[in-house]
């Protein structure tokens, strides 16, 4: 009779311990898949509000800057594919659509720094207002794309890892795509060059003995350069002191009189 106990206890942990191997990943599996179809919808939903707002972007420019045809021509079209890929999309990104939406974002980024050089364009409040929604959709679409990328990356690692694996292929869990961005100006880190700072030619610096770099020698407003005269003796200028921490003939220089 104990001998039967203990084997159905044994029964028991073996398969409890067999079923919950595969309930709780199968359940972290499903909490993924929705939070990632979650984020997803939230990043669909501002590339929607970037649809809409382009339009009203192009009539603007139009209106002020006609010459820039091609580009609003350029504008146009891949915001119009991008919204027949959207409505033909199955709930998630895919490579087509990845290079669009990369594409578009080049083009609407390349529009504005052209038209910043039309004056009537940056003192039209129309301009300025879509400008302003443009960058803070443009800041959402980033953010809701990192948060998304992020949830991808946790699902699919969990794909591939053990034992969690063995519940993704009896369950078909299939991995998720990234929602990539081929844009150089997003993708590319700023280039920051100390050559250029080192090249600096040296700026003279006020020394203790009070003298002025020989450099742009135009006077100040109210001012006259005087000539230096060969024949008359130089000053001798007085040290700095604690009271007095800049020489006589520098304080009438840099403070007056």
């Amino acid at each position: 009779m104990t001998l039967l106990i203990v084997i159905l206890i044994l029964l028991v942990v073996v398969v409890g311990g067999g079923a919950g191997l595969f309930i709780a990943p199968y359940n972290s599996f499903v909490k993924l898949r929705n939070t990632i179809q979650e984020s997803w919808r939230q990043v669909d939903v501002e590339l929607n509000r970037r649809y809409e707002l382009i339009p009203n972007l192009v009539e603007t420019v139009r209106a002020g800057a006609a010459h820039e045809r091609n580009t609003l021509e350029e504008v146009t079209r891949l915001r119009n594919q991008a919204v027949q890929l959207a409505a033909g999309s199955h709930g998630g990104p895919d490579g087509q659509r990845d290079q669009v939406e990369s594409q578009l974002t080049g083009a609407v980024h390349n529009l504005i720094a052209q038209v910043e050089s039309y004056p009537q364009l940056r003192s039209n409040e129309n301009f300025l207002e879509l400008q302003r929604e443009l960058a803070s959709t443009e800041d959402r679409i980033a953010s809701g794309r990192r948060y998304y990328n992020a949830n991808v990356r946790a699902y699919n690692t969990k794909i591939e890892s053990f034992p969690s694996n063995m519940v993704a292929n009896m369950f078909h869990f299939e991995k998720a795509g990234y929602f990539q961005v081929d844009d150089p100006a997003v993708r590319t880190a700023p280039n920051v060059s100390f050559g250029e700072i080192s090249q600096r030619p040296a700026q003279s610096q006020p020394g203790g003995q009070g003298q002025i770099g020989q450099g742009d020698q135009t006077p100040a407003p109210g001012y006259q350069v005087q000539q230096p005269d060969s024949a008359a003796a130089p000053e001798i200028q007085q040290p700095a002191t604690e009271a007095n921490p800049f020489p006589k003939n520098q304080q009438g220089g840099l403070f007056g009189n």
